[in-house]
């Protein structure tokens, strides 16, 4: 079941939210995963995964409500490409985006703390449109 969702600027500052879209910006560039991580994160796949952040860069930049699901997706995306030298952008984080680690995990923890109610019923499990 789809729950009710909620727009960025419900939720988060205007930095906040350019941090998530150039994040999600990473995937299918210098970032990329298997289609199991992918599936992990949510997505069905690792094409899925490239479509769907573009729907939510979009939906992101537009100001679109996103369900829980969704949210949690994106902010799973955004923790593993910052993070992740395996399968994320990494240690390249700076050199790809612009922006140095410092201010970017100080963004993110920010983020992680507003979403939280938004998110936590998936805390240890894989986002799914179909929960409730």
């Amino acid at each position: 079941m789809r729950e009710h969702g909620v727009a960025a600027s419900e939720l988060l500052a205007q930095e906040e939210v350019e941090l998530l879209r150039r994040a999600l910006l990473e995937w299918g560039g210098p970032a990329w995963c298997s289609d199991q991580l992918a599936a992990g994160m949510g997505f069905a796949g690792m094409q899925d995964l490239f479509d769907q952040c573009r729907r939510l860069r979009g939906a992101l930049r537009d100001d679109l409500q996103l369900v829980p699901a969704d949210w949690a997706r994106l902010l799973l995306a955004t923790e593993i490409v910052f993070v992740s030298d395996l399968a994320g952008s990494g240690v390249e984080w700076s050199t790809t985006t612009a922006i140095s680690d410092e201010p970017a995990i100080r963004t993110l923890r920010s983020i992680q703390r507003k979403l939280s109610k938004v998110v936590g019923h998936y805390y240890g499990k894989v986002p799914n449109d179909d929960e409730s």
